[in-house]
């Protein structure tokens, strides 16, 4: 059997730069969480948590269709280390691997992750993060024998000690959409623009595979 991580998909910030919940934003004909959930489940991940905080019962309504398991952090005040804590304590005790995922990466799509995953697979003891304009950060996988720590986690710090940490085994992947996160409208605004010229040039192929072509012309 293939190994598979579940997904730990962070969305419990207050979104205090953004001006309204960015969880709500509109990308793509979708809020963005709900883009986010269905990136996740598209790498085909064991099982699928999301970690709620702020306005979480609004929130939650993205989430009710969907195959995941919603878990509220309250302690979300208190910074994205609690709700990674949260997130990882809400795991089955057979997960082998999480991917911790942000619900601002709109520009992470599954092959991203599925490129995460297979780097996982060749060494399943190790974690494996993603790199981007020399930053090492999520969306990153941590084994099961790194759960104890990452449930100690407080404050706003996240993991990142734990990717900085050169005693750490950590694989690196060049994943230049990581870097993408979302703060403020106008960032959103930058990754629908960034996207739209590749939407274009799937429509101006299906046109042209749609295009009759002509038979017997001189």
């Amino acid at each position: 059997m293939i190994p598979r991580p579940w997904v730990v998909l962070l969305a419990a910030g207050a979104s205090h730069r953004f001006g309204t919940p960015k969880q709500l934003a509109r990308f793509g004909g979708e809020s963005l969480l709900r883009r986010m959930v269905r990136v996740a489940l598209a790498a085909t991940p064991a099982g699928c948590v999301v970690v709620l905080g702020a306005r979480a019962s609004r929130v939650s309504r993205e989430l009710s269709d969907l195959p995941v398991h919603p878990v509220i952090n309250r302690r979300w005040r208190s910074g994205l280390g609690s709700s990674l804590a949260a997130g990882i304590a809400a795991l089955p005790a057979d997960a082998p691997g999480a991917l911790v995922l942000l619900a601002d990466q709109a520009a992470i799509g599954p092959a991203e992750l599925e490129l995460l995953c297979a780097a996982w697979r060749a060494a399943p003891r190790s974690i494996v993060a993603s790199r981007s304009a020399r930053i090492v950060g999520p969306p990153a996988i941590f084994p099961r024998r790194y759960f104890a720590e990452l449930r100690r986690l407080r404050g706003d710090q996240g993991a990142r000690d734990m990717l900085r940490d050169r005693a750490q085994p950590v694989i690196a992947m060049e994943i230049a959409a990581a870097v993408s996160d979302i703060d403020r409208p106008r960032d959103l605004d930058k990754v629908t623009r960034s996207r739209a010229p590749a939407r274009m040039q799937r429509s101006a192929r299906s046109s042209r595979a749609r295009r009759p072509t002509r038979s017997g012309a001189t």
